[in-house]
């Protein structure tokens, strides 16, 4: 026995040097990469004084060009910045994709074991200096100082590059006051605000835009200019993972809530002080076959059974592009027998030139959702109806159908490719490069794309945070309230499931087991399949709405022992007759902080919020609702638009 611990032993050590040499062997590969990749660039730009003006000389070539000089039109800068051009840098425009930064801010340039993602993603230095992008999505959120200096650090690298093409920092939304992974990130320094489910259960209109205006000043203070949002797609099939994103079901609702969140964000045109919207998923991305989500294979297909195709293009017609969305994202689906040809809807020419360009005459920017070219670490390529292509064609197919921009994706060289195959003219590259540096001109990032650390004081600051805590309030919708078992008088005894002791406070005695409470308060999330075969699959709460009958057993005698108030947040429509049945008061809750709850519940404020979509009777209306039709579940437990009030 002691001689097979030894050679288990020896075979352990072996392993785990072998692992620490490959780490030392590949840390110094790493380090050599970054300096030859900081070698490649220039100096910073030297400012010119002319006629008491300063500009930025960021071709370094001591004299002023027409797109240096801020006082020039933007046409007129975007011509000149592309006739200096080459391919590489071209086709560097062309993509964004994730980037990470230390947590000091200081550039990521080789992977830390702290952080399973660095080894995902490349450098710094490589994406900026040797692939000549400057279109980055942040993920991160060490600090708001971090993220500032980072911002400065990043900008002053793509300065020492050959035209000092400033960088353009995107990011998906930041503001829940619930951590929610993979519907958004989460930002603590950062003020706190209900779901979009919860500003449709709110439906004002004036909040929605004050939200956008708020989040603009947050984001700008960090240098982050392009948000990734918000989402127009239409919550009509219960099942998809990706309701809590929307704005509900009801078209004219979301048009009118996209509408004004844009306008919070850009303002009434895109300027210096903008962050620019990339509104998705056009042409709506809710009606997916039977739920599943399209970022993988079993969820390629976008079904219209109610014919209504043309209800999802509502929140765009009279949202996005009555805002003037700077940007527009399409979504990954396949819309069957819709279009010409049955392929997602990057590589449809159909829906991006034929809609988009022609029908609407959308002249911005219009970028992939990620990684349909390649696959990623966290899924498979969503190269749906093209998955024979090979990532070159499937790039090429993209271009043709007017695709400008590709999320997710850091593969310039493939553009340089298609342009030396004759397979995409330069000319047809030159469009899309137009574009897309139009709205870095239009932002201010040539002239100044650095952040001013004594700004960082507005982040999070007091009138910010009370308006978060508005929308908290507001969004709460109460379902039902049996003898008006609501409000609870403060002192009462409570047994608490879902929440801390802390959450009750000032309001009543928390006891330790439900037979001695006066009332029970149980706080739950809709019910989901937990999946697993892909890592971002672990993040989408997808699949059934209903709860295993030995959990809703359990939950069923928990509820019957006492009066109880059940809280469910909703991040998509649950499935819960037996439970709504038994328990005395429901609330409806899109992302409120506990404290917020509870203050409800004893009566601090009154609820004022509606539904912002069906709650379902059951698994079998579910089913044989239509994935694009709007309010057509059988005997809905509640219907759309319900709420109480006390």
């Amino acid at each position: 026995m002691k001689k097979a611990f030894k050679i288990f032993a020896y075979i352990i050590s072996g392993v785990i040097g072998l692992v620490l040499l490959a780490y030392l062997i590949f840390s110094i590969k790493w380090k050599v990469d970054s300096r030859n990749n900081m070698k490649s660039l220039g100096e910073p730009a030297a400012l010119l004084t002319i006629n008491n003006h300063s500009f930025r000389d960021l071709n370094k070539n001591g004299k002023l060009d027409i797109y240096e000089d801020s006082r020039a039109s933007i046409d007129n800068r975007v011509n000149d910045l592309v006739s200096q051009l080459n391919l590489e840098e071209k086709a560097g425009l062309m993509f964004i994709n994730m980037i990470l930064m230390n947590k000091d801010g200081s550039l990521a340039e080789t992977p830390s074991v702290t952080n399973p993602m660095s080894f995902a993603l490349e450098s710094n230095s490589k994406m900026v200096a040797n692939k000549k992008m400057n279109h980055f999505n942040t993920l991160q959120s060490p600090s708001a100082e971090a993220m500032a200096n980072w911002n400065n650090n990043i900008q002053k690298l793509a300065e020492r590059t050959r035209l000092g093409i400033p960088i353009t920092i995107a990011t998906d939304p930041r503001h829940s006051a619930i951590e929610n992974p993979g519907a958004s990130i989460p930002t603590p320094f950062f003020s706190k605000w209900c779901s979009p489910l919860g500003f449709a259960a709110i439906g004002d209109s004036t909040l929605m835009r004050e939200f956008g205006d708020i989040a603009r000043q947050e984001y700008t203070a960090l240098g982050m200019r392009l948000s990734l949002s918000p989402m127009a797609d239409l919550a009509t099939e219960p099942r998809w993972c990706r309701v809590n994103g929307t704005f509900g079901e009801d078209a004219e609702l979301a048009a009118k809530m996209v509408k004004a969140y844009i306008l919070g964000f850009q303002g009434d045109s895109l300027n210096t002080t903008s962050v620019a919207c990339m509104t998705k998923h056009f042409s709506g991305g809710g009606p997916q076959k039977d739920g599943e989500d399209a970022h993988f294979p079993y969820g390629a297909e976008q079904v219209y059974p109610g014919d209504n195709f043309d209800y999802h293009l509502i929140p765009f017609e009279k949202g996005a592009f009555e805002a003037n969305t700077a940007q527009i994202m399409p979504y990954y689906g396949i819309p069957i027998g819709q279009t010409e040809e049955d392929v997602a809807f990057a590589f449809n020419k159909t829906i991006i030139t034929k809609m988009l360009r022609e029908k609407y005459n959308f002249q911005g920017v219009i970028c992939t959702d990620w990684a349909v070219i390649t696959a990623s670490f966290a899924k498979p390529a969503s190269a749906w109806g093209v998955e024979h292509l090979s990532e070159k064609e499937r790039l090429a197919k993209a271009i043709d159908a007017g695709c400008d921009m590709f999320g997710g994706e850091s593969i310039p060289e493939l553009v340089v490719e298609l342009v030396h195959d004759k397979k995409i003219t330069e000319a047809r590259i030159d469009e899309s490069v137009k574009r897309i540096l139009k709205d870095k001109f239009r932002l201010g990032l040539f002239d100044n794309p650095y952040v001013n650390k004594e700004n960082l004081s507005i982040i999070g600051n007091k009138y910010f945070m009370a308006k978060g805590r508005e929308s908290q309030k507001r969004s709460l919708t109460l379902l039902k309230n049996e003898g008006n078992i609501l409000p609870l008088k403060k002192g009462v005894k409570v047994y608490l499931q879902g929440f801390e002791m802390e959450d009750l406070k000032k309001f009543g005695e928390v006891v330790d087991h439900p037979k001695e409470a006066d009332f029970i308060l149980l706080k739950l999330k809709t019910p989901f399949e937990p999946r697993s075969k892909y890592i971002l699959e672990r993040f989408f709460h997808q699949g059934r709405l209903d709860f295993p009958e030995e959990e809703k057993t359990e939950l069923l005698e928990l509820i019957k022992t006492k009066p109880t108030i059940t809280i469910f947040r909703m991040e998509r429509p649950p499935v819960i007759p037996e439970i709504n049945a038994a328990t005395a008061a429901l609330i409806a809750d899109f992302d409120s902080e506990n404290e917020v709850i509870i203050e409800m519940i004893f009566g601090e404020f009154k609820p004022t919020g509606h539904l912002p979509f069906e709650v379902p009777s059951s698994v079998e209306a579910v089913e044989k609702q239509k994935e694009d039709v709007p309010y057509d579940s059988e005997n809905p437990l509640y219907p759309f638009g319900f709420g109480l009030t006390y």
